[in-house]
């Protein structure tokens, strides 16, 4: 039986990425993904400059397309906001192609890597079995980074107690007119979707379409994305490739670690409230976990305090501001577009400045907002 200080379960860029700084600081670490490497993951493929720059190697070889700049669309409205950036504010990749760079930088390293290995169980103890259909694993730590359905969450005894929200993706090849005329911008269309948003990705040769709601309701997403379809101006599909998915909005409630386990990105509920990126929040849980690792020593008990103080300081007091100020943008409409109207290019300026890592959602965000509504009144 092999035998690992840190065991990650999940082999995304949260996952490959810890792994990777762990062995930097030569702590033997093992990845293990259930999927035969590489494999197509479903995600919208829009990596924010906030993640991006906390890589610490340069990823130019798998980015499709950068944008300096988004669009905002709101449904209904003659709207459009925009602001420009001197640095990629939003990165094309394709999850298959960008997970195994960063894979195989872990490996570099001296990671182990064991693809095709489908955890099946864990049994707790001073040194913990990691169970597979593959044989079994002995590690000292776990980190769960297997996503929003997380089988290891579930096996090391947590209840859901995220909030999950539904989507849909689509991989899809238009005409080359349609292509030329919608891969110069990336797009987020508000309200496409009610309570949510629709996307337009441009990636090398195709388009990734998608459409969110940020309630967890019964809704005919297919539905939405034809329309959506219809608003872009697509007349012909020639080819396209659906993917249902959950996003955790909203963190977990009873805590990130338990019995050696460390939960980190999707799997813990990082995702970004509002637009629902998940990536970068993901590397910063992962920097985090690998951070209170070190520090404690490889100490279970010490790195899971150091690793939930942190989360604590740091992230969850950005996220919850986020999810407040998700719910008044997606339920207040009317308000909403009135001060989209009146103060849209503030708002589009602090949204890009915290997509490219240059401030948080600030905490005076929804007094702000607040304020606004009242010198209306």
């Amino acid at each position: 039986m092999s035998h690992f200080d840190v065991a990650i379960i999940g082999s995304g860029p949260a996952g490959a990425s810890a792994a990777y700084q762990l062995a930097e600081q030569d702590i033997s670490t093992v990845l293990i993904e259930k999927e035969v490497l590489p494999r197509y993951k479903t995600c919208g493929g829009g990596f924010v400059y906030r993640g991006r720059r906390r890589l610490p190697f340069d990823i130019s070889e798998v980015v499709e397309r950068e944008f300096r700049q988004i669009s905002l669309y709101f449904e209904h409205e003659s709207l459009m906001l925009t602001t420009k950036r001197d640095v990629p504010v939003i990165s094309m990749v394709m999850r298959d192609d960008f997970d195994s760079f960063i894979i195989k930088k872990a490996q570099e390293k001296g990671v182990v890597v064991k693809d095709g290995h489908k955890l099946t169980g864990i049994t707790f103890g001073n040194i913990p079995v990691l169970h597979t259909n593959k044989g079994d694993i002995k590690t000292k730590l776990i980190i769960a980074a297997d996503g929003a359905l997380s089988p290891t969450a579930k096996m090391a005894g947590w209840k859901e107690t995220r909030t999950l929200i539904p989507a849909l993706e689509y991989e899809v090849k238009v005409t080359p007119a349609d292509f030329e005329r919608l891969s110069k911008e990336v797009r987020f269309d508000v309200d496409a979707v009610p309570y949510g948003y629709a996307w337009s990705f441009p990636k090398k040769d195709h388009l990734s379409l998608g459409v969110a709601s940020a309630r967890k309701v019964r809704i005919d997403l297919k539905a939405h994305y034809r329309k959506y379809l219809d608003k872009l101006g697509i007349k012909e599909v020639i080819s396209e490739k659906a993917h249902g998915f959950q996003i955790p909005v909203a963190p977990r409630t009873d805590g990130f670690y338990r019995n050696n386990v460390f939960l980190i990105g999707d799997a813990a509920g990082f995702a970004d409230p509002i637009t629902a990126e998940g990536i970068s929040n993901a590397l910063l849980s992962g920097e985090m976990v690998v951070d209170a690792i070190i520090k404690a020593n490889l100490d279970p008990a010490k790195a899971g305090e150091l690793y939930e103080g942190k989360l604590a300081d740091e992230l969850l007091p950005e996220i919850q501001t986020g999810v407040r100020v998700s719910k008044w943008f997606y339920s207040q409409r009317k308000i909403r577009n009135f001060l989209m109207k009146r103060y849209g290019d503030y708002f589009i300026s602090a949204m890009t400045d915290v997509f490219i890592g240059e401030r948080s959602y600030p905490k005076d965000l929804m007094k702000s907002l607040k304020r606004k509504v009242r010198e209306m009144v």
